[in-house]
């Protein structure tokens, strides 16, 4: 079986992302109890619940209340972390990830991990399969670089995610026009960081199978 550990982790670390971004903007839905969302574009973070003025984080719900919806984003968020932490690499590991992330997006998951779910799906299509594409269209030097620096940027990947969740939620003391600045560059930060820890993954496994 082709070597793809990288791949794996990198599509894993991602629908864990998602799942637990949902279980946490699940939360704050449920904290806004048994009342009418009043349309599908809601604010988990309800008026009272705001740790700072620009607090909101902005989701889509197909449910009529924020029980409902707090619900539905809790149970699928916790369904999509351990889908993707445990069973990612299985046959239709790809496509069961995906479909339960778009569930988790339509009952309150939050609108940014969407493009996380789209990704690590993709990503998870090529665990346990041979990279000879990437192998073949990445110069060799460019290989290199990202096969030993690619656990770093995953890792940086991590770290930049949490803190503009963070930033985001608690807003930290900062007044509010710096708030949404560091917000707007952590998430800058995090768009660049998303496909480039993919391909570094998929770099790093594409030089382990042309070597073994």
């Amino acid at each position: 079986m082709p070597d793809t550990n990288a791949t794996r982790l990198v599509a894993s670390t991602y629908g864990v992302l998602v799942g637990l971004a949902g279980i946490e903007h699940g939360y704050f839905e449920l904290l806004q109890g048994d009342i009418a969302t009043g349309g599908i574009v809601i604010n988990a973070i309800g008026p009272a619940y705001q740790m700072w003025p620009g607090a909101s984080e902005r989701a889509l719900t197909v449910l009529p209340t924020f029980l409902l919806t707090g619900f539905f984003a809790v149970l699928f968020g916790l369904l999509v972390t351990i889908w993707a932490a445990a069973f990612i690499s299985r046959k239709y590991g790809a496509s069961i990830l995906f479909t339960l992330a778009v569930i988790l997006f339509l009952v309150g998951g939050g609108f940014a991990p969407i493009f996380l779910t789209i990704l690590g799906s993709a990503t998870a299509t090529r665990i346990n399969k041979q990279l000879t594409w990437w192998r073949t269209r990445l110069p060799e030097s460019i290989q290199g670089v990202l096969a030993k620096v690619w656990p770093w940027i995953l890792i940086a990947f991590v770290v930049v995610f949490w803190s503009t969740v963070v930033m985001q939620i608690f807003g930290l003391g900062l007044d509010v026009a710096t708030t949404t600045s560091l917000v707007t560059a952590l998430s800058v930060i995090m768009i660049a960081l998303m496909p480039l820890t993919v391909i570094s993954g998929l770099a790093y496994d594409s030089r382990n199978q042309a070597d073994s």
